[in-house]
């Protein structure tokens, strides 16, 4: 768990941007957002504070496995390309794999650390070899954000370790499991994983609503301080498919039982 912390010079210039956007981000106590989106339609069933700005946390780094699927389907990489590991990832805080400085890391064994995992070691290694830097990723992932339709959103780098820049919303990250499930359905597998085996260790899903509720097949958790608990979670029952987001959980707990509650609720029981 990683304490949302900044230099005061950082915390001035992220002061003045979120005060030129015109949209404070709503400190804690925990004041849970939530949607419900039909996937097939995109049609909202429910809502609360959606649009509100709040920390996405780990749940950024399914931007940064949107533009690596992008980057796989334009031909620019394939699942045994190899990635190269700098000192600045290898440097990243938990969760990691820990990977070695000048090692490299199959893009294959990427995906699982990212969307099982939540690697935030394997998370600057993607971006640094996709965008050359992790800044300048992170600027890729917000243009790229922009372009499908998440208009409160701007990453400032591809974990979602902690910086006041770093914000999005619960509409927009529906938006985002919304484009995931749409664009790249064969990746589905993916975010349904409940463990993976990498360097001789097994590494289980930080979802964990897999393989207890019915229905429940992806996508991410996230959690800092700053946020609380967040999920965004993909489910399919009785022929129906919903994205669901809760974001600004008290605990991880309570924010499970609360997206299981909006899965209930819009899916019906599970049969």
């Amino acid at each position: 768990m990683t304490k949302m912390t900044a230099s005061v010079p950082m915390r001035k210039r992220a002061l003045a941007w979120l005060l030129a956007a015109s949209t404070l981000i709503a400190t804690p106590a925990f004041a849970v957002n939530t949607i419900v989106v039909d996937v097939a339609t995109g049609k909202v069933l429910s809502q609360r504070n959606a649009t509100q700005r709040w920390y996405p946390a780990s749940t950024t780094k399914l931007m940064t496995l949107f533009l690596l699927f992008e980057a796989m389907e334009a031909g620019r990489l394939t699942l045994d390309s190899d990635l190269v590991v700098s000192s600045f990832a290898a440097s990243r805080a938990p969760s990691k794999l820990g990977l070695p400085p000048g090692s490299t890391i199959k893009v294959r064994d990427a995906l699982y650390g990212l969307a099982v995992r939540s690697a935030n070691d394997v998370a600057s290694v993607v971006a640094e070899n996709l965008g050359g830097s992790e800044e300048a990723f992170a600027r890729r992932m917000t243009a790229r954000a922009r372009e499908i339709g998440m208009m409160r959103t701007n990453f400032a780098n591809a974990s979602g370790l902690p910086d006041e820049r770093q914000i999005s919303t619960a509409r927009d990250l529906a938006i985002l499991g919304s484009a995931i499930r749409q664009r790249f359905p064969a990746y589905a597998p993916l975010f349904a994983t409940e463990s993976f085996t990498f360097g001789g260790r097994t590494y289980t899903a930080t979802n964990k609503l897999l393989g207890r509720v019915p229905g429940v097949d992806g996508m991410k958790t996230g959690f800092v301080n700053a946020s609380g608990f967040n999920l965004v979670a993909t489910a399919r029952r009785n022929g129906r498919g919903v994205v669901v987001v809760v974001i600004g959980g008290e605990t991880g707990r309570a924010r499970d039982a609360r997206v299981e509650q909006l899965i209930d609720a819009y899916l019906g029981p599970a049969t």
